[in-house]
């Protein structure tokens, strides 16, 4: 299904501590919103996938070509046809329950 109120930017980046804190920086320093965050280790562990979920904006094309240019990101790929649910449905494929403070 193509949605066009959301991108899913999927980056393969190397795998060390910093990584996340300098992708998601960018993003905040624009002032930029995360919806949907996904990241894990792929093959041997020296690299990752990150799943970013972010809304269609007029900046985006910016951003995407600042994400090529930082070091520890190896590809960047953006996708409309994806399945938004998975963001969605999160806490259910990861069997998380939701508890009160009390």
């Amino acid at each position: 299904m193509i949605n066009t109120n959301f991108y899913l930017v999927e980056l393969l980046v190397r795998n060390h501590p910093g990584v996340m804190s300098h992708i998601t920086g960018l993003f905040a320093r624009r002032a930029f919103n995360l919806d949907g965050i996904l990241c894990a280790q792929v093959g041997d562990g020296k690299t990752s996938k990150m799943f970013l979920l972010v809304k269609n904006d007029s900046t985006l094309d910016q951003i995407i070509k600042q994400l090529e240019k930082l070091y520890d990101v190896l590809k960047v790929s953006v996708n409309q046809d994806y399945d938004k649910s998975v963001f969605e449905n999160l806490d259910k494929v990861l069997k998380l329950t939701t508890q009160s403070k009390e």
